[in-house]
């Protein structure tokens, strides 16, 4: 315990922590004090959140959980019993943790807030019946429901289906040369062409050549004929030897394009296969509701002179001025207007709070999977807002995430609420301005991963500021500026015009080439509507460049990406850009099988030296068998996995290591041979750090990890799942992987918000990284709302003046010295603190 540290003593009032081991905490010990704003802070990986979540609300879940019938707990996700010798004072606690929403295709604003219940209401008890129309019940006006939904597309809004168009794109190809490119590759693909070749079909014909009878047939088909298989042979040939009695390599059931298609996209556990096949389907509006996705009683009805869907379909801040002009006229002594009073009452109450948190912007039918980590939480922070508990321990993971300065400041006010209601407030946070407003400090750290775990500091602020080993005290109680050098000056500009996307109508922008620009603007104003899908789908367009479909998108989500695209053109420019990259925080792998030695290519150059090892060389174990995604060097108990999943009759199932590899991954045989003396996994279980030191003499994988490192991410470790991976550390290895390439040629780098989550001074090693890559002669281009990022760029464009309708416009364009002397810019009194 360091020095530095306020003594822990049984103090009523406090939460005493001790011999906390999670994660990479080093048996620490600290008290924290109840009914005041505790922030953790500490650079990324040092263990803050392991504390705050893995630690703190772990126990206090366990104990809730204890009281709780066995068979119950089998319906919670629980997290794992945190290593930790005890904890007292500790209250009930909520977590709201950054993360990516998980409802399903249907949930909304609306569903997740549960304001859509009060809407519901609302219409069933006190809206306008068209004359002799029996009044509905409320479940009557959710699409989720089979009383509500519309019964043509069943509360989609769209119909799918495909077209002659989407299932062959080229027409002039062959079935042979996959003129069905909705088919699957492979051979299943190869299995229906040789049936077709079975039933006369002449799959080298061109495919706009074959009689349309054949090719309706091919793709519309609900048949599922069986016919015999002989690969390699002609129909003619396919003939004789039926007549001649001789067997079939197999016998193949056909199935037609369309139901392919229909079928994996409703019943395929791949969420790569859904979207595939989703691309290769089209969206339209339901013809029987007009995508409002409810059945027409339901449409009928109105309240305010809108029908419930297109109620629904306004900004939450729209919703609040129409029912404030309504309330004054609900005076009557009737039930229905006693009612309708109440609900509206309890309506205009509720979005208040999410509208002082800055979500006015959003639409109660606005999907949930469509929203950011920090707009999912801090509709969930709304929520826990009115629920009005009293004595709880919240838990914020970074709620300042995706937040522009002065939203930050209706956030703070938020909190207040929460406090002065009798809670505690524990938020993991790397914002100077809420960590400016703490009670109570708590500094981990000092690095990240083996380098962190210790608490450096407990107390109140002004006592950080003499803890030398804190890497947070600087930026706390100075203005830091980031070391930028002097402006550049552009080596070209790129014209884009009539960009029309969400908010953003018919804006038109000059961007200049060769520099760094930042794009601002409040949350909500149109940044990432610009930057990461407007920019990406014209400029990629323009250079030939499509972006790739998302894996995480729903089936609904998927579909619906085809039914628009922003409109507007690139103008001028064009010329001077080679390529078009995009570096997000998606994540960079979708199962514990994907990991950072994976997704860089570095773990092919691993198992090469392996390979290479006289022990291999004579066991003859190829690079193959060091993959524990190939069968032949894997465990063939846990499948190369490490672990397997033990059934418990009633607690939710858990992981255990592999009884047969104990973890390792590997074969017996693999794990015999030996590198500078360390088995394959070894090497796997290392941390990035580690790493580097362990092929320091070997240029090619040492280039590969330093430049991972050099990213903040020495911390990670080589085998760690990619799924464990926050969006920041997904998005700084996508950059890490993209510094390895170095291609020639001028290359538009897009990222958007790339410092959330990040401690500022691992935002000054991300914002050297930029730097390096306009340095080389690239552009670069952030949405942001770190102001030190902001000034510190050659270029800005500020987008606003506020959010959702009240946005979407280019405020300002040019030096930061120009935006932020700008009146009319929400941003230039922030950035001019940098300045």
């Amino acid at each position: 315990m360091s020095k530095n540290l306020v003594p822990i003593q049984s103090i009523p009032g406090m939460i005493s922590v001790r011999g906390a081991r999670e994660h990479n905490l080093k048996n620490i010990a600290v008290e924290l004090p109840r009914d005041r704003l505790v922030v953790f802070t500490g650079v990324s990986g040092s263990g803050k959140s392991s504390l705050a979540f893995g630690t703190l609300y772990a126990e206090a879940q366990r104990r809730y959980l204890d009281s709780v019938s066995p068979y119950a707990r089998r319906l919670f996700n629980q997290m794992p019993v945190p290593a930790v010798e005890s904890i007292e004072g500790l209250p009930p606690a909520v977590a709201l943790q950054q993360q990516k929403s998980v409802g399903s295709g249907r949930s909304s604003v609306g569903s997740l807030t549960t304001l859509s219940n009060l809407v519901r209401m609302l219409y069933s008890r006190a809206g306008t019946y068209p004359k002799g129309m029996e009044r509905l019940e409320a479940e009557s006006f959710s699409p989720n429901t089979p009383m509500g939904a519309c019964s043509t597309c069943h509360g989609m809004g769209y119909l799918y289906d495909v077209t002659e168009t989407t299932l062959v794109p080229d027409s002039s190809l062959s079935i042979r040369q996959r003129a069905v490119a909705a088919w699957p590759t492979a051979w299943q693909g190869q299995n229906l062409r040789d049936i077709l070749i079975t039933r006369g079909v002449d799959v080298d014909r061109p495919w706009r050549d074959l009689p349309q009878s054949v090719r309706d047939w091919i793709l519309y088909t609900d048949e599922t004929p069986t016919e015999p298989v002989y690969p390699g042979l002609t129909h003619a040939e396919v003939l004789d030897a039926i007549k001649q009695g001789v067997p079939p390599a197999y016998n193949g059931t056909f199935t037609g394009a369309r139901q392919y298609v229909r079928q994996t996209f409703a019943k395929s556990q791949s969420a790569k296969m859904r979207a595939r096949a989703a691309s290769f389907m089209l969206a339209t509006p339901c013809p029987a509701c007009h995508g409002q996705k409810l059945n027409p009683e339901a449409l009928r009805v109105t309240f305010a002179g809108k029908n419930i869907a297109q109620l629904s379909a306004l900004p939450l801040k729209a919703i609040s001025k129409a029912l404030e002009g309504i309330r004054p006229s609900l005076n009557g002594p009737d039930a229905t207007t006693v009612a309708a009073k109440g609900i509206v009452g309890s309506l205009i109450e509720r979005i208040s709070t999410l509208l002082d948190l800055g979500l006015g912007y959003l639409q109660l039918n606005r999907g949930v999977q469509t929203l950011s980590p920090g707009e999912y939480q801090r509709l969930r922070l709304g929520t826990q807002i009115r629920s009005n508990l009293f004595g709880v321990a919240y838990v914020l993971d970074e709620p300042s995430a995706g937040l522009h300065p002065v939203d930050t400041q209706a956030l703070l006010q938020a909190l207040k609420r929460l406090l002065q209601a009798g809670n505690s407030l524990f938020v993991v946070e790397h914002n100077i301005d809420i960590i400016q407003q703490a009670d109570w400090l708590v500094d981990v750290g000092p690095g990240a991963g083996v380098h962190g775990g210790q608490v450096l500091y407990s107390g109140q602020p002004e006592g950080l500021r003499h803890v030398k080993a804190s890497r947070t005290r600087h930026y706390i109680f100075e203005t830091q500026k980031l070391a930028s050098g002097p402006r550049r000056t552009p080596t070209a500009w790129l014209g884009v015009e009539d960009i029309c996307w969400h908010n953003i109508q018919a804006q038109s922008l000059t961007l200049p080439l060769g520099v760094m620009v930042a794009v601002t603007g409040v949350s909500g104003s149109g940044k990432s509507s610009l930057v990461s899908q407007a920019l990406v789908s014209l400029i990629g367009r323009a250079l030939g460049q499509l972006p790739a479909q998302d894996m995480e998108d729903t089936q609904e989500q998927a579909i619906e990406a085809q039914t628009g695209l922003p409109t507007g053109c690139v103008c001028a420019g064009l010329q001077h850009i080679k390529r078009l990259v995009v570096i997000d925080q998606k994540p960079i792998g979708r199962t514990p099988r994907s990991n950072l030695a994976t997704y860089t290519g570095l773990f092919d150059l691993i198992r090469q030296r392996f390979a290479a090892t006289p022990t291999a060389k004579a066991n003859k174990l190829d690079a193959g068998w060091f993959s524990f995604n190939v069968a032949k060097g894997r465990c063939p108990h846990c499948e190369g996995v490490g672990s397997v999943m033990v059934e418990l009759l009633f607690l939710p199932s858990v992981y255990a290591p592999c009884p047969t590899c104990k973890g390792t991954r590997y074969k017996p045989e693999v794990l015999a041979v030996t590198l500078n003396g360390k088995t394959i996994a070894d090497v796997l279980a290392m941390s990035v750090e580690e790493v580097c030191q362990f092929f320091a003499q070997d240029p090619a994988l040492a280039h590969g990890f330093q430049t991972v490192k050099e990213a903040g991410l020495g911390y990670l470790g080589l085998g760690q799942p990619a799924t464990e991976f926050s969006g920041g550390e997904a998005q700084r290895l996508k950059l890490a992987t993209e510094l390895q390439k170095r291609r020639a040629g001028h290359t538009l780098y897009i990222m958007d918000e790339p410092t959330t989550g990040l401690h500022p001074s691992d935002v000054d090693r991300l914002f050297g990284q930029l730097q390096t890559l306009v340095v080389e002669g690239h552009t670069v281009i952030v949405a942001e709302h770190d102001m030190r990022v902001a000034a510190a760029s050659d270029w800005i464009i500020d987008m606003g003046p506020g959010a959702g309708e009240n946005g979407g416009h280019i405020v300002v364009s040019g030096l930061p010295e120009t935006v932020a002397a700008c009146k009319t810019s929400r941003t230039a009194p922030f950035l001019a603190r940098y300045l």
